[in-house]
């Protein structure tokens, strides 16, 4: 699964390496080095231009009861997307790109988990592929939230752990988030392990605590 992530660059590089239209939030965004689980992140949504949208990381579905169902729901399987109900309606309509530059995965040994960092070698964003949704409350509070799509990893990173987040080429960035223009099928087509190539190095388990959230968080032991 994919339970931590980063995206520390300033948001006038997300723009221009994301050829960003529209960020109506982005006096609310600051970089961070330890995004968890129920916290907001930015998210590129499509209406008829690229749209950054702060969305929570968890997925409520429209249609549930509560909003504590969406922290058993940061990641969604990519081989069953289209068999979930929590989900394959979304893959029709709610396309979505997690806007990331690394993100963490443990590997266990016996009793011990040791935090690994994956990031572009050349420290580019790392779009991953993603869904979201509307939930709103009974008391009308409305919620956008999202989750991330994970694969099987790529053969030299599965002794570290056996999924991956979905990381999408620049070029497939469109093909997923514009669901006027790509059908499922199509979209479908790009849910594949990633084939560029990753650094990864062990890091501090600093980074267990969403409390951290400093450049100590990506430093390699």
């Amino acid at each position: 699964m994919c339970g931590r992530k980063t995206l520390t660059k300033d948001a006038q590089s997300i723009i221009e390496e994301l050829l960003i239209d529209e960020w109506e939030q982005k006096d609310e965004y600051s970089p961070s080095y330890n995004i968890a689980p129920t916290q907001n992140s930015p998210v590129l949504v499509y209406n008829n231009n690229r749209k950054i949208e702060h969305m929570r990381w968890g997925l409520i579905p429209s249609w549930a009861k509560d909003k504590s169902i969406g922290t058993k729901m940061i990641n969604a399987r990519g081989e069953t997307l289209l068999e979930k109900p929590s989900f394959k309606n979304l893959v029709s309509s709610k396309r979505c790109i997690v806007i990331t530059d690394g993100y963490f995965e443990w590997q266990n040994i016996g009793t011990i988990k040791t935090p690994h960092y994956f990031h572009d070698p050349e420290k580019k964003i790392l779009p991953m592929a993603g869904l979201w949704d509307e939930w709103r409350s009974a008391n009308g509070e409305l919620m956008k939230t999202y989750t991330v799509i994970t694969t099987t990893p790529k053969p030299e990173f599965a002794h570290i752990h056996n999924r991956m987040p979905v990381i999408l080429p620049h070029p497939a960035i469109d093909i997923w988030v514009n669901t006027r223009d790509h059908t499922p099928a199509v979209a479908m087509d790009h849910i594949l392990p990633y084939q560029d190539e990753l650094a990864v190095y062990p890091v501090s388990t600093l980074v267990n605590s969403p409390k951290n959230n400093s450049a100590r968080c990506i430093t390699p032991i």
